[in-house]
């Protein structure tokens, strides 16, 4: 996958989602402590540690000492990284004990969400283990995942998965910005011979907007990507939310929760770095007659018309809707 990096930083997902920032930043390479869990037969004096860093574009997270103890932590480092919209993320567990706990093999089985839920970055697993392998793949949520042996073998595998297309808007927290949303959204689609889904994705990307500018009240990252029938649709903003709720929780109500709920096929939020959230939606969309995979990203993000223009720090980086859901939405 090929994205502008705008880096949002560190949020909470909805439904199965929860999240608790992990202590490690994106492509900083900081080992870092995490007590282990006292039980029957373990050393108390054991630790598990777990590191983050990158390899062209993919954030790998490095764990070690027991997977039981360190299981959580890597879920919450693979949303942190998917707030960050790398090339993929790779969970490595080549300095894993050997016997893992069946429970936390189907914790971290529970990672395949992501992808369901998350699509165009792979999500991948290095494990020794072969027995481990084995249980990852036959699960449902793990067969989302790519499982191999070394670190090496999974990052080939995710740089060759395909790359998607993507599209990327900065805004200010301006009156305008929810508008322009809409005009960039729809101006995407046409593009990618979408048209069919600009009625509900740009309803949704308004909502999202409006809600982001309200209760963050910062710059905010609006990025659309296309990938295997699923359109997704992301708005980055950065800081504390300016009414205090925590960041773990997306903040709609009313209409505008009708509205992204009737609309998405699954929605939730990341947490990001800096104390901000990446709100997101993913909506069921047609395959266009034509493959916009191989479309290259221009080399500068959009800046919408008529919005303030926001300079913004960059680290680099369908089906139809039922006859329910269009009639819960007044278009």
């Amino acid at each position: 996958m090929t994205q502008q990096r705008s880096g949002p930083h560190a949020l909470s997902v909805h439904f199965d989602h929860h999240v608790v920032p992990f202590p490690t930043r994106y492509v900083t390479s900081v080992p870092v402590c995490l007590p282990a869990q006292s039980a029957a037969g373990h050393d108390k004096d054991r630790q598990s540690s777990a590191r983050t860093f990158a390899i062209r574009q993919v954030a790998v997270l490095e764990a070690a000492g027991r997977l039981s103890d360190v299981v959580q932590d890597l879920d919450n480092g693979v949303q942190l990284a998917l707030a960050q919209m790398p090339r993929g993320v790779v969970i490595d567990l080549s300095a894993v004990l050997e016997g893992a706990d069946p429970a936390a093999v189907k914790a971290l089985a529970a990672a395949g969400r992501h992808v369901r839920d998350w699509p165009g970055i792979p999500v991948a697993v290095a494990c020794p283990d072969p027995q481990v392998r084995e249980v990852l793949e036959a699960d449902p949520l793990g067969g989302h995942l790519i499982v191999r042996a070394s670190l090496f073998s999974t990052v080939t595998a995710v740089l060759a998965t395909p790359t998607v297309a993507v599209e990327c808007l900065h805004l200010a927290p301006h009156p305008t910005a929810p508008r322009a949303a809409r005009e960039f959204v729809t101006r995407t689609l046409l593009d990618w011979r979408l048209s069919r889904m600009i009625p509900f994705a740009t309803l949704v990307v308004s909502e999202l907007v409006a809600s982001s500018s309200i209760n963050a009240g910062t710059k905010i990252d609006v990025s659309v990507v296309w990938d295997a029938g699923a359109l997704r649709l992301t708005v980055a903003d950065h800081g504390p939310v300016l009414s205090g709720q925590p960041t773990s929780d997306l903040d709609l109500h009313g209409r505008a929760l009708t509205v992204v709920a009737g609309l998405s096929r699954a929605f939730g939020a990341l947490p990001t770095n800096d104390g901000g959230k990446v709100a997101w939606a993913v909506l069921d969309a047609p395959q266009p007659s034509f493959s916009i995979h191989s479309r290259r990203r221009s080399s500068r993000p959009e800046t919408a018309k008529g919005v303030p223009l926001v300079s913004l720090p960059g680290n680099g980086q369908g089906n139809q809707l039922s006859q329910h859901h269009r009639a819960s939405v007044k278009l």
